[in-house]
């Protein structure tokens, strides 16, 4: 006798008339429990499709609130739902999908003193995270726990996906051994995402849920995905566990989960575009201070080392544009003896300007803490904020 309600058996009838799917396979969907690390712009595809699918219980975690600039991709939240939780704006949006589906909400952050708590009752967790920490956070938890991990991750055009099942196949850290440097990879929120990519990474994500969930065609395990939305290209790269892996591998030395923060190189409360951290050395002002440098009418260069396009649309006056990419090159158009100070959208590629123009023999040149996000809160609020 079928589990399923007269409300279900119509609800999903597309899927029952599938002989991979059927009955049987619907009634799996409803008794499983998938956990979403993150509801942004992976999370929130994959939320949708996986509520619509019929997913008996969704955990979903995420501390932060719903933004402006969020609404260009993260389409699980809409504009009323703007500075509420993301974890509450989700929930209710899954109720209007997919009553059927029960939703708990973790609005906290995820870290190694809550991790095995949270995701100890899920069989499957997807993570939609956008910083390394975590992830290496998520494998190891994972692997620990004997967890799949559905892994999906974007930036501009371009995006990767894969299945990490531990001891079935490779983990996280057979694939990526080391994370880079800090600020060696830029943030979404500082390299910018197509909107619709992380629809087309987050709903390859669902779908890979959904396979494992019913025992279905062949997952992702040990198989890069590599999307191109400029070239509407995808290309497959294998990959094999690796006996040395210190978490997964034959003699594992990584047996507890350790200070991620410390691993990826991120001093505990920063990330790596943290609008108070000084990099490397790297002198910080903030913007009042600068403010109070124009109004003493102090001699210094201002050097703004985003892209063209984020120039566009605004700048601090006075400012002169040389991209991150240029700074070397073009340092000869700066005077080594005059004060300098550099800026960007957070503060991330300015302190590693700061300190390429520092190794090339200029003294005295600050990082403008923030931005010119901060710029736009502490001192012009007309200064449009992205």
């Amino acid at each position: 006798m079928s589990s399923l309600s007269q409300d279900e058996i119509l609800r999903y009838s597309r899927h029952l008339i599938m002989p991979e799917v059927g009955v049987e396979g619907q009634e799996k969907l409803k008794k499983a429990k998938v956990l979403l690390i993150g509801t942004g712009g992976l999370g929130s595809p994959a939320a949708l499709y996986l509520a619509a699918a019929g997913i008996g219980t969704m955990g979903l975690v995420d501390f932060d609130v719903v933004d402006f600039s969020n609404l260009q991709r993260q389409i699980i939240h809409g504009t009323k739902n703007v500075n509420q939780p993301k974890v509450e704006s989700a929930k209710e949006r899954i109720a209007d999908i997919n009553p059927n589906v029960k939703v708990v909400v973790y609005n906290e952050m995820l870290t190694r003193d809550n991790i095995m708590r949270i995701i100890k009752d899920y069989d499957i967790i997807l993570d939609g995270t956008d910083n390394f920490q975590t992830r290496y956070l998520v494998n190891d938890a994972c692997v620990f726990s004997k967890k799949p991990f559905v892994y999906g991750s974007i930036f501009r055009f371009d995006g990767q996906m894969t299945v990490f099942y531990p001891f079935k196949g490779p983990c996280y850290r057979c694939l990526f051994a080391e994370p880079p440097p800090p600020g060696m990879v830029p943030s979404c929120a500082e390299g910018g995402v197509l909107g619709i990519l992380p629809g087309v990474v987050g709903v390859i994500q669902a779908t890979e849920v959904l396979k494992l969930i019913m025992g279905k065609g062949e997952p992702l395990i040990g198989r890069l995905l590599l999307y191109d939305a400029l070239k509407m290209n995808f290309r497959e790269v294998k990959f094999r566990k690796n006996p040395k892996c210190p978490v997964c591998g034959e003699n594992p030395t990584i047996k507890e989960l350790v200070d991620y923060d410390a691993f990826c190189g991120i001093r505990r409360g920063e990330d790596a575009s943290d609008k108070k951290a000084s990099s490397n050395g790297v002198v910080n002002i903030s913007a009042k201070e600068l403010k109070g440098k124009m109004e003493k009418k102090d001699k210094f260069v201002l050097v703004d080392v985003r892209e063209p396009s984020e120039y566009q649309i605004n700048q601090i006056p006075g400012s002169k544009l040389i991209p991150l990419g240029s700074v070397a090159e073009r340092a000869n158009e700066l005077d080594s003896a005059d004060d300098i100070v550099v800026y960007c959208h957070f503060g991330g590629r300015s302190a590693k300007a700061a300190g390429v123009l520092g190794q090339m023999g200029f003294k005295k040149v600050k990082n403008l803490a923030g931005g010119i996000d901060a710029w736009s809160q502490d001192v012009d609020p007309s200064c449009p904020r992205y």
